[in-house]
């Protein structure tokens, strides 16, 4: 197995394989996005986190949202598959924040966190007292608790709370897309996000390290690692349709940057 971390009474691999690529959320281009779901068939995203399991990862991370996603993870769950879930919860396909947890920890998920969007726009309207009423609803079923976010400010100001068990920060402040206002990657963002993640003493997941395939893997780790706290993890999504080995040459790059 890969070097793993306490991460909120789980044992955890420091890398973590992500899902955007398999629901067809590049970050790139709409014509990216269509290959990526046209080679994601639920079959091959199983396929992968076998090939995860076997290249010593043990956690995913996929939505809640995207129907093919979900099922892929009950059939991999159900069918005995060895990598633990934690599920990003967003409501939107679902009637209230209630039923979209009970539906994840039904399925079998080890700790939840809740969509980057949902908590930009809570933090713009600081809107505390629902996203305390979220946290109860996931503490009531006694696993670990999470926010993500694409801005700094957001995370601080819910550290500054002292709610939750973790947090999910993003590398670049990315949030437009959810705003409509495009893709929006800027390498001056990157600073600012490994500032937030030691600021904050909880353990945090680093994501979009390699803004969404705009840096190369080998570079990113390597900064990643670096800069953020030894008990931090992160989050990489892989895209086998341009690189059929990439699960198993990812999980080589972080054993080398480690010194495994």
């Amino acid at each position: 197995m890969l070097p793993s971390v306490d991460f909120c009474g789980l044992d955890i691999t420091r890398l973590i394989i992500g899902a955007n690529p398999f629901g067809g959320y590049s970050h790139q281009s709409p014509k990216r996005d269509e290959e990526m779901v046209s080679y994601y068939t639920v079959d091959r995203i199983k396929e992968t986190w076998k090939y995860a399991e076997q290249a010593g990862i043990n956690t995913m991370i996929t939505n809640n949202e995207t129907p093919h996603i979900l099922q892929a993870v009950r059939e991999y769950i159900n069918g005995g598959g060895s990598l633990q879930w934690i599920a990003q919860v967003n409501k939107k396909e679902k009637s209230d924040m209630a039923n979209a947890v009970s539906e994840a920890v039904n399925i079998g998920c080890k700790a939840i966190y809740f969509h980057g969007a949902l908590i930009d726009s809570a933090y713009e309207q600081k809107n505390e007292n629902e996203l305390r009423k979220w946290v109860e609803i996931v503490r009531s079923y006694d696993i670990p608790v999470g926010v993500a976010g694409h801005s700094p400010k957001a995370h601080l100001w819910v550290n500054s709370l002292d709610i939750v068990d973790f947090h999910a920060v993003s590398f670049f402040n990315c949030g437009s897309l959810h705003d409509g206002k495009g893709e929006m990657f800027k390498l001056k963002d990157i600073v600012p996000a490994v500032e937030c993640i030691n600021k904050i003493e909880k353990p945090c997941i680093g994501y979009k390290i390699m803004g969404s395939g705009r840096i190369d893997a080998k570079m990113a780790f390597e900064y990643a690692f670096e800069k953020i706290k030894s008990t931090d993890v992160v989050n990489v999504g892989m895209y086998r349709g341009d690189n059929e080995r990439m699960v198993e040459e990812n999980a080589d790059i972080v054993r080398n940057t480690l010194g495994v």
